[in-house]
């Protein structure tokens, strides 16, 4: 189980308001290679971060390279982040780096069901919403948003914007369940359902 649970968020929110931001870009495919979740969060946006194939020429111009923004845990982005391919990688790579919540007006289906594995919040804001958050980091520097996944509410300042995010990906995040964790706590009821499987159908052991 990760220790990567969390109910209220505080961190540095960084923008990258660009739209169809896909996982490609988000981690491109060369560096899925890797077997662990861990390690991936150095090749996030790979291709933006850094102006050589080997990542060890950083590139300055770009945001999460910038003095302040290098801890940041909170991203703002554009509509249909995490489109293209359903590699959970990209999540992980987010997460790896220390993303814990992302603002959007919408995101790609998988990439929602495999961020809250993770850990992430996605959190879908109305487009007007969004371009104030813009506005306001644009005018500020090291600023800090609180996520609230009690009453799932965002604070950027002196302004309260609420969001939805279903009960089960709440869960996830607030308990760091993954799939295996969901499973099992069900034993009781899987090892029920088995032992009455053994009862009724006994003739179907032949053939297990």
């Amino acid at each position: 189980m990760s220790t990567k649970n969390w109910t209220i968020h505080t961190g540095i929110v960084v923008s990258i308001p660009k739209e169809d931001i896909d996982t490609d870009q988000i981690l491109p495919k060369q560096f899925m290679k890797l077997i662990d979740k861990k390690g991936f969060g150095k090749h996030l946006f790979h291709d933006w971060r850094y102006l050589d194939l080997e990542g060890k020429i950083h590139n300055p111009e770009f945001i999460l390279n910038q003095e302040g923004f290098k801890n940041a845990s909170v991203l703002i982005a554009g509509k249909n982040f995490g489109c293209g391919s359903s590699r959970e990688h990209a999540p992980w790579a987010l997460s790896d780096f220390g993303f814990r919540a992302i603002l959007a007006p919408s995101f790609a289906d998988i990439f929602s069901i495999n961020s809250a594995k993770n850990g992430i919040a996605l959190v879908r804001l109305q487009e007007k919403e969004i371009h104030y958050l813009n506005e306001w980091v644009s005018k500020n520097s090291r600023l800090s948003i609180r996520i609230n996944l009690e009453n799932l509410e965002v604070q950027a300042g002196d302004r309260t914007f609420s969001f939805h995010l279903d009960s089960a990906s709440v869960n996830r995040i607030r308990n760091s369940w993954d799939d295996i964790d969901i499973t099992l706590k069900h034993a009781n009821e899987i090892l029920e359902f088995e032992r009455i499987r053994k009862t009724e159908k006994s003739f179907l052991e032949v053939y297990w």
